[in-house]
């Protein structure tokens, strides 16, 4: 079952769609956002030459420095009188960047993420155990908002004091969870050591997870744990929040909404766009949105995109789970390494778990990568032969995935500090 007839488009309703929405967004940008209108001068470019939407590559992009450089309203399209709901970044890099919402983007939310919501069978028979951030951030209003216009009924925990979230999911009952992968670890751990019995206390049934890039055996994990449906959620603030892709109960391959928000991937280094299947940045330009329309702005984000019909029945393309970021990729010596790379060798190994962490630093000359990892509570080895002959088997796994040789720390269980939010997972000594 899908939320909107738009997820089953032909591929000629799809494109006529998307090039006649992109049309209207380049008229709009060009004559209300002075930074567009100067941008598209400075490349040569008007509304009007872009008649394909191949030639959206014609097209300037825009960085997430072009929003701070306008901070704090001046990538709007529309006067603060008709802007609704305004959320920010935290700025921890500099000025944040400030995003804005007239009520017709309000609905272009709420319908992404009813179409989120649907994927995961959600209905108004549910309790949604919202364990998101709220506030500035994007995440947790994104999912309460839409809930609530699905007539689902919401608890609002946020973040933070685990044990009262262990105390009201299995209080009130609630049938379905958000919030990042770490943090539904992070609440399993702790329910075991409260005593609560997971499969038997709680009434979960799905979650839907997103903020920080989770491998296929954390999802796994995640799933096996809580006994979920696992549900990925992909979205960053700039384009709307929550809700640009997600995925559906047949694969962990992320439905992307392009009918609203245009999708390329690019070379990171040349800004080449490159072919379906292919790995790259992942670049989107929206096309519905009034508050703040952009173009070809750079996610950092890693991903492919495919064109590969899904069971579901759903005909919108589908992205990979983010692999990393293009700033937070890893290059030791010479080799390029995304967290999440590690994270999929670790899943397929016994006797540890999913809880590490990644340190980079220099010896003499060349890059040094450690990587401490906490051994599982169900390890009832302390010989010291057979943990040496697991760090090893570790470390021999890595080097065979990424080419690259790893010194590996195993550590006791729950040593490694944990996060009610995004994980940590690298510490870069070198810079």
């Amino acid at each position: 079952m899908t939320f909107s007839k738009n997820e089953s488009f032909s591929k000629d309703e799809l494109e006529a769609w998307q090039l006649s929405h992109l049309k209207e967004t380049l008229i709009r940008v060009f004559h209300l956002v002075p930074f567009y209108k100067k941008r598209f001068e400075e490349m040569g470019v008007r509304p009007e030459d872009i008649k394909t939407l191949a030639d959206i590559s014609k097209l300037p992009f825009t960085t997430k420095k072009n929003l701070r450089d306008n901070y704090p309203f001046g990538m709007f399209s529309v006067e603060m009188d008709q802007i609704v709901r305004v959320h920010s970044s935290s700025g921890t890099t500099g000025k944040p960047t400030v995003v804005g919402y007239t009520e017709h983007d309000m609905d272009i939310w709420a319908e992404v993420m009813g179409r989120v919501f649907t994927m995961g069978g959600l209905t108004c028979k549910d309790i949604l155990h919202n364990a998101t951030g709220y506030g500035l951030f994007t995440g947790g209003l994104g999912f309460h908002s839409a809930a609530e216009r699905m007539k689902i009924a919401v608890i609002p925990s946020s973040t933070g004091f685990t044990s009262r979230q262990l105390l009201l999911l299995k209080d009130f009952g609630a049938t379905a969870i958000t919030g990042t992968p770490s943090f539904a670890l992070h609440l399993a751990e702790k329910a075991k050591a409260e005593g609560y019995d997971i499969k038997k206390d709680f009434s979960l049934r799905v979650g839907f997870f997103g903020a920080e890039p989770a491998s296929d055996g954390l999802k796994d994990e995640i799933a096996n744990i809580w006994g979920i449906d696992y549900h990925e959620v992909y979205g960053l603030s700039e384009i709307i929040g929550p809700g640009v892709a997600s995925s559906c109960k047949h694969s962990h391959l992320l439905h992307f909404n392009e009918d609203h928000f245009y999708p390329e991937i690019i070379d990171p280094k040349t800004g080449e766009v490159l072919a379906e299947g292919e790995r790259g940045e992942l670049v989107v330009t929206t096309l519905t949105k009034q508050g703040l329309p952009i173009i070809r702005y750079k996610t950092g984000d890693i991903t492919s995109i495919t064109r590969v019909p899904c069971r579901c029945g759903r005909t919108l393309c589908r992205i990979e789970s983010i692999v990393g970021r293009s700033d937070d990729m890893l290059v030791i010596n010479g080799v390029n390494v995304f967290p999440s790379q590690i994270e999929h060798v670790l899943a397929k190994v016994d006797d540890i778990t999913l809880n590490y962490q990644i340190i980079a630093n220099k010896k003499g000359h060349l890059d040094k990568l450690d990587i401490d990892v906490e051994l599982s509570e169900n390890c009832m080895s302390d010989d010291i032969g057979e943990l040496t002959n697991l760090q090893k088997h570790i470390q021999h796994e890595l080097l065979n995935a990424l080419y690259i040789n790893v010194t590996v720390h195993l550590v006791a269980p729950k040593s490694l500090k944990r996060s009610e939010g995004k994980a940590v997972r690298v510490i870069d000594k070198r810079k």
